[in-house]
């Protein structure tokens, strides 16, 4: 599993941004911190509560200079609509090849309804520097970060 320490996994994917467009990591490096918060699947009540308080929380995001990005294997388009329902102002990246999950080892599976291959609920601060600063996975679905220790990594990792 990815740590506190390590070099964030590179990658390349779709992110659902209102349009859709390709999204590499390193690209976006130096410039701020980067949150990375994976989710297992749009329109799901933990997971819309959650990225609805990273929206209501990127007041304090910006205010560290802090890019979030929402992370999960649903399709771009199905994230874009996600985006539009709860006026998410956040990117979203869409790993529906499943190949981010595998790099950061936070793939689990909801085996008792037949889906295999989600994004564990975890959240990754990543400084200027690709270093992972903070790393929070839960095995439990239904638990949500804590978001001000998460303000508090990205806070830090802008420093």
């Amino acid at each position: 599993m990815v740590e506190t320490g390590d070099d964030a996994p590179d990658f390349t994917a779709p992110i659902a941004n209102g349009d859709i467009e390709p999204f590499t990591l390193s690209e976006h490096l130096g410039e701020s911190p980067i949150v990375l918060a994976f989710f297992p699947g749009a329109v799901t009540s933990v997971c819309t509560e959650e990225m609805c308080t990273f929206r209501d929380e990127m007041a304090q995001f910006n205010d560290v200079g802090a890019t979030v990005y929402g992370l999960s294997v649903d399709t771009p388009f199905s994230l874009n609509e996600f985006r539009d329902q709860y006026d998410l102002q956040f990117g979203i990246v869409s790993d529906h090849a499943k190949e981010i999950i595998d790099a950061y080892d936070v793939e689990m599976d909801f085996a008792d309804m037949g889906y295999y291959g989600v994004a564990k609920r975890s959240v990754f601060v990543v400084d200027a520097d690709g270093e992972i600063t903070y790393s929070w996975v839960s095995d439990d679905p239904g638990v949500e970060p804590d978001y001000e220790a998460v303000e508090a990594a990205a806070e830090e990792a802008a420093r």
